[in-house]
């Protein structure tokens, strides 16, 4: 069976043993005939040799031991010891010209299992499995993971890791024989998860290189390898990572994986572009232009006085901001991060009157108020732990390693789902709140139920959805941000419920280049928080331009996180015309294709953003260090339409220095028009530019004779 879809086929052999198997995933093969399927088939059947089975295994949808597999199972449970090893086969099979849902079963282990196949219009491939108890007896459930098959091209492993302030840094490995697996055990995704796992061809780039990623649509625990067996299956591995008890099927129960989302490309531009297409597809998408946000976590930290809030505001609202976000300090007994977390109460020690004041003053100078929750944590110095000790994820006896002065709540416990809904329902009730910031500053660890002394990851994950869900039901076009210690919760199971992620709590611009760039492997700019700081970075304590910062930022959804209320006339100044500059390009960051230039020199960044229609684009020019060579070369320009021709220019604001060039740079000096395909191939001369500064080109599709560009 063949399924098609933009731009990806997917081609199923049915008639293998046990479960089908996928013979190809990626580019389009075009419309293969029944005979050229069935030859294709046959064509893909691996000989029998010395040593091995007399029926060589095949890496089907579930591989399994009873047909000759063993490699990594993908499914692992047992009814008290018995029952291990599935024998599921193939019952029936359905689908249209782009999904496919397979039913198997297994009578013996009383087992059935229903594995869902789709591509989206984007050509991403999604994967399910739901396995369900036909038994009498309770199954408990280890593992159920989906498997997604690569080409025999795929030489090279990259994923990311990384840590608070520095998340998803890419890593590269051989694809060899073995499995290279990466689980997240923190209860959330991690500041070291890998948001893909990818592997393709030796020295694979953002425009070169057949390449294939997975991503699991799960904000829990979870687990992704890229494998290679002796016998040349190489295929990727993507699903939720289950703590012992914690799935058991009773009779007639049923447990569905998250959904896994596999991507491909020549290059990685063209596999995010897949995935960055089916967001935007998506019903509830934001579309309306993403409002420039101003968040006082950096400006003011803890301290939270009306006049100073109410100047912050002021300033704000006169250099264009649209939303002024409320970070944390503003709730019961909060002032610091020891205290006061689960007192989900305005503080009448800080606000007197309530948030009202500063609610009303934000509102009256044009913006919308946003406000910072965390209400998956707790401080044990708050009433909610001192009054409800059992709504706290715990083994009895014992509490779990305390971080952030911090322990996890039960999202699962009845009674504290209803407290939190509550709380939060009657505040975002009380006052015209638009917009929270929801953050998780903790990883979870030893998080059992203490009622029934469970692992409870799985549960409280599902609660969490349930949570966000009920609030935007009862509050239309509440947009949510997820915030998780900066980026730690970044995945496109958490961004079915919100609007945003946090990229990460740094916003030193040299350090959010390959952070954003990483990020946006999977996630599109609108949905990505990327803001201007201070002059000195809060966390690096390294000291950038506004101009720096800002040429960072502008592409996400952009915002400023520093105390602008007393800075000079000329910041203001200069701050006010890049909002500007933001709102007059925003419709071409959040929907146009983001792209990224493969350079020699890796002192150089390009990045930038084609429109839809190729007729513009801009694109931002980083010196990262300095580079060996001096002048640094040409750079290219990617993604623009080959045969339009475009006028490239520096683009305004340019209100910093430019790098210590002896004499003018020749093109930005003339009418530079030149076609798509040289400006993406032949390039023009980079700007000499001091490190960790950078220069945005601005290309505007011309018609004109190419006799007359000069």
């Amino acid at each position: 069976m063949q399924l098609h879809r933009g731009g990806t086929s997917v081609i199923v052999d049915l008639a293998t043993a046990g479960l089908p198997a996928i013979i190809h995933w990626g580019p389009d093969t075009g419309e293969l005939s029944a005979d050229e399927l069935a030859s294709l088939a046959i064509a893909s059947s691996p000989q029998r040799v010395s040593g091995g089975i007399d029926v060589p295994a095949r890496l089907t949808l579930l591989p399994q031991e009873v047909f000759g597999w063993q490699g990594s199972p993908a499914l692992t449970g047992q009814r008290s010891g018995a029952a291990w090893s599935s024998a599921l086969s193939t019952t029936s099979a359905t689908g249209d010209g782009h999904s496919l849902t397979i039913s198997s079963a297994d009578q013996a282990a009383d087992l059935q299992l229903v594995s869902e196949l789709s591509l989206t219009g984007s050509g991403v491939l999604k994967q399910r499995h739901t396995l369900t108890n036909s038994g009498a007896t309770d199954y408990q459930l280890h593992q159920l993971i989906t498997v997604f098959p690569l080409p025999a091209t795929a030489a090279t492993v990259q994923d990311t890791t990384g840590r608070h302030l520095k998340e998803r840094t890419a890593q590269q490995r051989p694809l060899t024989v073995g499995a290279h697996v990466r689980e997240s055990r923190r209860g959330r995704p991690g500041a070291d998860a890998t948001l893909l796992m990818l592997a393709g061809s030796a020295g694979f780039g953002h425009r070169t290189g057949l390449v294939h990623g997975v991503h699991v649509a799960w904000s829990g625990n979870h687990r992704t390898s890229a494998e290679r067996t002796i016998t040349s299956d190489n295929f990727l591995t993507a699903g939720e990572l289950l703590l012992p008890g914690e799935v058991v099927l009773a009779p007639g129960e049923s447990y569905s994986t998250p959904w896994a989302l596999g991507s491909w490309g020549t290059g990685l531009d063209e596999l995010a572009a897949r995935f960055h297409q089916d967001l935007r597809g998506r019903e509830q998408h934001p579309t309306r232009p993403r409002p420039v946000t101003l968040n006082t976590w950096e400006a003011v930290y803890f301290d939270h006085d009306l006049s100073t809030l109410a100047t912050l505001a002021d300033k704000a609202a006169a250099i264009g901001v649209e939303r002024f976000v409320l970070d944390d300090g503003w709730f019961l007994g909060r002032r610091d991060d020891t205290a006061g977390l689960g007192d989900w109460f305005v503080d009448p020690g800080v606000w007197a009157d309530g948030l009202g004041p500063i609610i009303n003053h934000v509102r009256g100078l044009g913006m919308e108020f946003g406000l910072w929750f965390e209400p998956e944590m707790v401080n044990p110095d708050s009433e909610l732990a001192r009054n409800h000790p059992d709504w706290i994820l715990h083994t009895a006896g014992r509490w779990p390693v305390s971080a952030r002065q911090q322990q996890v709540l039960n999202l699962a416990h009845p009674d504290c789902f209803d407290y939190l809904l509550a709380r939060i329902d009657a505040i975002l009730s009380e006052y015209p709140i638009s917009y929270i910031k929801w953050d998780h500053n903790r990883d979870l660890l030893d998080a059992s139920d203490p009622r029934t002394g469970r692992a409870a990851v799985r549960d409280t994950t599902l609660a969490l959805y349930r949570l966000l869900a009920e609030l935007k039901a009862r509050h239309p076009g509440l947009e949510i941000e997820s915030c998780a210690s900066g980026g730690a919760r970044v995945d496109l199971g958490i961004l079915d419920y919100t609007d945003r992620i946090w990229t990460s709590d740094c916003i030193d611009p040299l350090e959010r280049l390959d952070n954003q760039a990483n990020t946006s492997l999977l996630v599109p700019y609108e949905l990505m928080g990327a803001h201007i700081g201070g002059p000195k970075s809060h966390s690096t304590r390294r000291q950038h331009s506004l101009g720096f910062m800002a040429r960072t930022a502008i592409f996400g959804h952009f915002g400023i996180e520093w105390n602008i209320a007393s800075i000079s006339d000329a910041q203001t100044a200069e701050l006010a015309g890049w909002v500007e500059f933001h709102k007059e390009n925003r419709d071409l960051f959040h929907t146009g294709t983001s792209v990224h230039a493969d350079l020699p020199d890796p002192a150089l960044d390009v990045r930038g953003v084609v429109a839809k229609d190729g007729e513009r684009a801009i694109f931002a020019l980083t010196q990262r260090v300095a580079s060996t060579t001096y002048p640094s070369g040409r750079i290219t320009l990617p993604g623009l339409v080959p045969e339009l021709r475009y006028r490239v220019a520096l683009s305004h604001p340019l209100d910093d220095e430019l790098g210590n060039g002896q004499s003018p740079l020749a093109w930005p000096l003339h009418q530079t028009v030149l076609p798509g395909i040289v400006l993406g191939t032949v390039g023009i001369a980079a700007p000499v530019l001091f490190p960790e500064q950078s220069v945005l080109i601005t290309l505007t599709r011309v018609d004109v004779d190419p006799a007359q560009a000069i």
